[in-house]
């Protein structure tokens, strides 16, 4: 089945750049268009995407507060946040509005198809320059008081998974670096969404930082 897409950007031209690249895509289907961060909401309630594309600055509703309704709604639709703007504020407050990447435009356009796919099958993507400065931010933090989040439950194996979906690594990566099969590690990472209450692989990584994995 094809990935259903819906794409919410204020700027046509962007929008028709993406529109023929997804035409040529046999596994991704443009189902809607919005310009602005209501009319967004509007698609995904009734469009039911698995993938929104969406833009942070817009006219009325921004594309944060658009990501946050759609994650609050009771669709399915995925949030991957694609703008010009890389600002850590915008990072930060579209993470924690629930978006499962946050990619800027200047990247190539196959690299944004693939990400459409990597979100649409439940993982999560973040430009590698914008990976680079959170890591390097929290590495420049003091050591973390305790946290909510001490991974009770969790077990030495799961924290194993845990670390090392920290440091970026895809599952392929991390079954070569334990010696275990891709399923095993999907097994894995279904578990860790599950105990610690995660919607995705980019509130995995928050959770392991917060519980000081990314140190071993």
């Amino acid at each position: 089945m094809s990935v259903r897409v819906v794409l919410a950007d204020d700027q046509p031209l962007v929008r028709s750049a993406l529109q023929m690249v997804i035409a040529d895509a046999p596994d991704l289907e443009l189902v809607g268009e919005a310009g602005t961060g209501a009319e967004a909401v509007r698609l995904a309630q009734s469009l039911h995407p698995d993938v929104v594309v969406m833009d942070i600055r817009m006219p009325g509703m921004d594309g944060i507060e658009a990501t946050r309704l759609i994650g609050a709604g009771s669709g399915t639709a995925r949030v991957l946040v694609l703008t010009t703007f890389n600002d850590d504020d915008y990072v930060y407050g579209a993470l924690r509005a629930g978006a499962s990447g946050f990619l800027l435009k200047d990247m190539a356009l196959d690299d944004i198809l693939t990400a459409i796919r990597v979100v649409a099958a439940g993982d999560a993507l973040i430009a590698p320059s914008i990976t680079r400065r959170l890591i390097e931010e929290f590495a420049e933090r003091p050591a973390p008081a305790p946290r909510r989040h001490d991974l009770a439950g969790v077990t030495a194996r799961e924290r194993e998974v845990l670390a090392l979906i920290a440091r970026g690594m895809s599952n392929a990566e991390i079954a070569a670096d334990l010696v275990i099969s891709v399923a095993t590690v999907k097994t894995y990472v279904t578990r860790l969404l599950a105990k610690l209450d995660a919607r995705d692989r980019v509130q995995l990584v928050i959770i392991a930082y917060q519980a000081g994995l990314q140190e071993g």
